[in-house]
């Protein structure tokens, strides 16, 4: 079983920074054929709201960000590595919330969705929280 473990999370104030970090335990090649292999996610929750989607990546480097964050957040990853980062700017107070990554295996070709429901692998998350 693959797992994920998330860490970068912290206290900052509205306007600072953070980068999260989420390692895989293993992950496939990128690519078989065509298709992309793995895809990856950042998801969110804050108290008393749905988890939402943020940020997610396929193998092939292609990313969907949601648009409450463009312009502001970065997914990126190290395939050496076998981590996924999210480098947070301009953080607001409602970025506040528990930060899971999530992956999936398979063979994929369309961008990457931010649906929780097309991830089957869930990290337990790493808390952010930011202060106006």
């Amino acid at each position: 079983q693959v797992q994920l473990v998330e860490s970068g999370g912290g206290s900052v104030q509205a306007g600072g920074s953070l980068r999260l970090s989420c390692v895989a335990s293993t992950l496939p090649d990128n690519s078989r054929g065509s298709y992309s292999t793995y895809r990856m996610g950042w998801f969110r929750q804050a108290p008393g709201k749905e988890r939402e989607g943020v940020a997610a990546i396929l193998s092939d480097g292609r990313t969907t960000y949601a648009d409450s964050v463009v312009g502001r957040f970065t997914i990126s990853k190290d395939n050496a590595k076998n981590t996924l980062y999210l480098e947070m700017s301009s953080l607001r107070p409602e970025d506040t919330g528990m930060y899971v990554c999530a992956a999936a295996f398979g063979l994929f070709i369309r961008p990457p969705p931010l649906e929780g429901s097309a991830y089957g692998l869930w990290g337990q998350g790493t808390q952010v929280t930011v202060s106006s």
